[in-house]
C-alpha cells in the first residue's frame, strides 16, 4: 500500500469541469496504459496498492486530466479526492495508516490552489 510521490503538477483552469471516468480513458491513453498502469497512470492518482500494481482498481484517488497534452492536477478533482477523504461518496477503502500522509498529499495541492483543505479548516 502506498501513498504516490508528489507529483508538484500544473494546475488546470479552476473552473475546469471534473469528470473522473472520462479524465480516466484520457490519462491511459496518455500514459500509453491500455493494457495496465504504468509510473505516467500512477502519477495521476493520490494512493494505489503497491501489492497490485498492475491492477487498475489498486489506484485510487484520481486528480489529475490531460488538458492540451500535459497531465494537470485539476482543481475541482482534488477537491472531489478531499471531499472523498472526508466520507463523501462512501469515503475510500485505503489503510488507515496512510489517512494522513493521503491528506498531506492533498493539502499541497490545496495550498498550490490558495485554499486550505476541508480537514484543517
Amino acid at each position: 500500500m502506498t501513498v504516490t510521490r508528489f507529483q508538484d503538477l500544473p494546475l488546470a483552469d479552476r473552473d475546469r469541469e471534473w469528470d473522473g471516468t472520462a479524465a480516466d480513458k484520457r490519462v491511459r491513453a496518455w500514459a500509453d496504459a491500455e493494457d495496465e498502469p504504468d509510473a505516467a497512470y500512477r502519477d495521476a492518482h493520490v494512493w494505489y496498492d503497491g501489492g497490485k500494481p498492475d491492477n487498475f482498481g489498486s489506484y485510487k484517488l484520481l486528480i489529475a486530466d490531460v488538458v492540451d497534452g500535459k497531465l494537470k492536477a485539476v482543481p475541482r478533482g482534488v477537491m472531489a479526492a478531499g471531499n472523498v477523504m472526508q466520507g463523501a461518496r462512501g469515503g475510500v477503502d485505503i489503510p488507515s495508516e496512510e489517512t494522513d500522509r493521503v491528506k498531506a498529499h492533498l493539502a499541497r495541492y490545496y495550498a498550490k490552489m490558495g485554499d486550505t483543505a476541508p480537514w484543517d479548516r
